[in-house]
C-alpha cells in the first residue's frame, strides 16, 4: 500500500509509483496528513489526474483501482480481493496496457487458467474459478464505468465457472446431535456450537458475541459485528452485509444452556468475547468431532446450511428464513432446499391424503 504512517512525527505520508498518460514512470512523494482520510483522498486525487488516458500497465490502473476501493469495503473483503489478483491476475496482465486487452487475451488467460491445479494437485473448483473472473470483470467494469475504457473484454469473452457450483453439505439433526455428545467435555465448544446450529449464524458473528449482546428476557442474540483474524491481528468490524444487522431468536432451551455457561464462566465481562477462539480452531474441533461421532465431515459454515435447510424442512417460508440468516436476498434461501430430499416425499403424501380426503367426501 502506498499510504503510510510517520510514527515519528504522528502523520501520514504518501509514496505513489505511477505511470502518467504517456506512459512516463512517475515516483512522487507527499508527507503531514493529518489523518490517513486525507492521506488516501490526496493520492485518489493525484491517481485521477494521472489517468487521463486509459493508455497504462494494467499494474498501473491496478494501483488507481485499489485507491478508489480499498477504503470503500472491509478489511477482510478487500485482503481476499487482494490475494486473487496478486496471485492470479496482476503476473499475466500488469505489463500489458489497459487499452490493448483484448477479448481474446481474456479467453487466453481464462483457458491457462482452468488448466492449472492447487497445491493437492486438483484442479480449481467451477466456483473457485467464477470468483477470479469476477475480480477481473469488476477491474474492468471499473475502468468502464470511471475511466472511459470503451468496453470490458471480460464481458466479450464469455464467463468461466459457475456460482456456488460446490455441493452443499449438511448434518441432521440426529447427526448434530450425535456431533455435540462428543464435545459436552469442554462446555465452550458445545455452546459455541449449539448457537451454531440452532441459530445458523455465521462464525464470525459467532465469535464476536459479548454477553451484551443476549437479551436473556427477550431470548435473542443481537447480531452487530463480526470477527475475524487478518495477518496475526484481531479484528472485530461490521458484519457482512446491512442485511446481517439483526435479532436472532433463541429456542428456549438454547437461552437456559447460555445462561448456565455465563453463570459458570464469572469471569467474561459484559463486552468480552464470549467464545475467545479463532475460525481455524472452530474447523479443528469440528473435524475432530465428526471423526469421533463417525460422521461425514463438514464445514463450520455448512451448519449454517444445515440450519437454514432444517427450517425449510419444517415449512418456514423461505422469507422468514432469510430474515433470521441475514440473506441479502431470498433467493439465497432456495439454495438449501434440495438439502432434504424427503419433503418431495412429504409433498406427495399430503398430496395423496388430499385426494384421499376429498374421495371420501364424495362418498
Amino acid at each position: 500500500m502506498s499510504v503510510h504512517k510517520d510514527t515519528k512525527r504522528g502523520t501520514w505520508r504518501v509514496a505513489l509509483h505511477y505511470e502518467d498518460a504517456a506512459g512516463k514512470l512517475v515516483n512522487t512523494t507527499k508527507r503531514g496528513f493529518r489523518t490517513k482520510s486525507e492521506a488516501l483522498a490526496w493520492e485518489r486525487d493525484m491517481l485521477a489526474d494521472a489517468s487521463a488516458s486509459i493508455d497504462m500497465k494494467f499494474s498501473s490502473f491496478y494501483e488507481l483501482y485499489e485507491a478508489d476501493v480499498r477504503p470503500r469495503v472491509r478489511a477482510t473483503t478487500w485482503d481476499q480481493k487482494q490475494n486473487v489478483i496478486r496471485s492470479k491476475i496482476l503476473p499475466y496482465f500488469g505489463k500489458k496496457k489497459m487499452s490493448s486487452i483484448t477479448a481474446k487475451d481474456i479467453m487466453a488467460w481464462q483457458n491457462e487458467l482452468m488448466t492449472r491445479s492447487r497445491k493437492n494437485g486438483k484442479p480449481y473448483s467451477e466456483t473457485y474459478l467464477r470468483t477470479v473472473d469476477n475480480q477481473l470483470s469488476a477491474i474492468f467494469n471499473h475502468a468502464v464505468r470511471y475511466y472511459g475504457l470503451a468496453k470490458n473484454p471480460v464481458v466479450e469473452a464469455g464467463r468461466i465457472g459457475e456460482k456456488n457450483a460446490e455441493e452443499m453439505s449438511f448434518w441432521t439433526t440426529d447427526e448434530y446431535l450425535r456431533f455435540s455428545e462428543t464435545l459436552l467435555g469442554t462446555p465452550a465448544h458445545f455452546y459455541a456450537f449449539e448457537i451454531l446450529y440452532w441459530c445458523g449464524i455465521r462464525e464470525g458473528e459467532l465469535l464476536a458475541l459479548t454477553p451484551s449482546d443476549i437479551d436473556f428476557e427477550k431470548g435473542t442474540l443481537s447480531i452487530t459485528k463480526s470477527f475475524t483474524r487478518l495477518k496475526g491481528e484481531d479484528i472485530v468490524g461490521p458484519p457482512k452485509t446491512k442485511k446481517s444487522i439483526r435479532d436472532v431468536q433463541m429456542p428456549a432451551f438454547l437461552v437456559e444452556e447460555l445462561k448456565e455457561y455465563l453463570s459458570i464462566e464469572a469471569d467474561i465481562k459484559p463486552e468480552d468475547r464470549i467464545f475467545p477462539v479463532t475460525k481455524h480452531a472452530l474447523r479443528a474441533i469440528i473435524k475432530r468431532g465428526a471423526k469421533a461421532a463417525g460422521l461425514k465431515q463438514i464445514r463450520v459454515h455448512d451448519l449454517r446450511h444445515s440450519h437454514a435447510s432444517l427450517l425449510i424442512n419444517l415449512g418456514f417460508p423461505a422469507i422468514a428464513i432469510a430474515d433470521r440468516l441475514g440473506h441479502e436476498s431470498v433467493h439465497i434461501t432456495y439454495h438449501y432446499s434440495h438439502l432434504f430430499p424427503s419433503q418431495q416425499q412429504n409433498m406427495a403424501s399430503v398430496l395423496d391424503a388430499l385426494i384421499s380426503d376429498l374421495g371420501g367426501d364424495e362418498q
